[in-house]
């Protein structure tokens, strides 16, 4: 695999774009791009040409920090620093619910495999949330246990201050990352902590389960590295390295070959997994890499795979993939 640039939309927001999602295709519409910025708005654009799909979206009071798409491609999901996250209709973008929190408990966010939940990575409450997409009602929490004598005594809760989730393919396990470092395997079904993974001493901030293995587990963390994990051997696989600063994004390709990385050295890296080592490294971008995200497959105007990466210098920038 080898990426090619193919548009890059430059002050596609007012201000930095710290996140980015893929709306999957449907029958009447082929797959969209939702983009969530700094500067409160959240768009929708077209992929071609990436020119926007609707008008802004103005729901939010502070910066937008996660996006997120339900698999059946009509929701789609926005969480902000205002600790409200809104979620609304995709062809009209009228709201359906608006959840709340508690201040600085609302991060990463992701629908499970089958859309009938949300995950919310809870911050400061050392918690991931679920929220049920049927009712918009909170089902459970599921709490970050403390790792017994591997980190030093925090009373505010900081080394657990989750930031990352990413569910199986399979839906059965969900993954969290820790500012100290720890990544957290529940069993949703049984709503159970199972184990911790251990390899990073700083923020993860990005997770994917491989598309293909629900046992294979990758990591975005400010260490610089990319880990590869087997989740329910709770073992380190790999542990890659070639982003100069904290490595902020991480996505794997559909057809599982290869998973892309989003950096705050500025570089979106193409990482082959065969070779578990970085293969590519674009420069598109003039500041800060905060998100990287592989198109779903499906659509009938997807020909070639597409990656999108968004950046603190407001722009988007699209590659293909054959």
């Amino acid at each position: 695999m080898k990426l090619a640039g193919l548009k890059t939309a430059e002050n596609a927001h007012d201000d930095s774009i710290w996140a980015a999602a893929w709306i999957p295709a449907r029958e009447n519409r082929p797959a969209l791009l939702l983009t969530g910025s700094l500067d409160e708005t959240v768009r929708l654009w077209h992929t071609d040409e990436l020119s926007p799909a609707a008008p802004p979206s103005e729901g939010h009071a502070l910066g937008v920090v996660s996006v997120a798409a339900h698999p059946g491609g009509a929701v789609a999901a926005s969480a902000s620093l205002d600790s409200f996250i809104r979620v609304f209709d995709v062809e009209s973008n009228s709201s359906i619910a608006t959840l709340e929190a508690p201040p600085s408990e609302v991060w990463n966010m992701q629908f499970d495999p089958k859309g009938t939940i949300l995950a919310v990575a809870g911050g400061s409450s050392a918690s991931v949330k679920l929220w049920d997409t049927s009712t918009w009602q909170l089902i459970d929490s599921l709490v970050i246990p403390r790792q017994e004598g591997s980190r030093p005594p925090d009373r505010a809760g900081g080394g657990r201050f989750v930031l990352s989730v990413a569910w199986s393919p399979d839906g059965r396990r969900l993954a969290c990352g820790s500012m100290d470092g720890t990544i957290s395997i529940f069993d949703v079904h049984r709503a159970k902590f199972l184990h911790h993974l251990e390899g990073h001493f700083m923020p993860v901030r990005s997770l994917v389960y491989s598309p293909l293995d629900s046992r294979v587990l990758f990591s975005a963390c400010d260490d610089t590295h990319v880990h590869m994990f087997d989740a329910e051997g709770k073992s380190l696989v790999a542990s890659m390295s070639g982003h100069a600063s904290w490595v902020l994004s991480v996505d794997a390709s559909p057809d599982g070959t290869a998973i892309a990385t989003g950096s705050s050295d500025r570089t979106v890296r193409l990482w082959d997994l065969g070779m578990r080592a970085s293969v590519q490294t674009l420069t598109t971008h003039a500041d800060q890499v905060w998100s990287v995200a592989f198109r779903p497959p499906g659509g009938a105007v997807a020909r070639a795979g597409r990656l999108a990466s968004v950046s603190d210098d407001k722009s988007i920038a699209l590659y293909d993939y054959s």
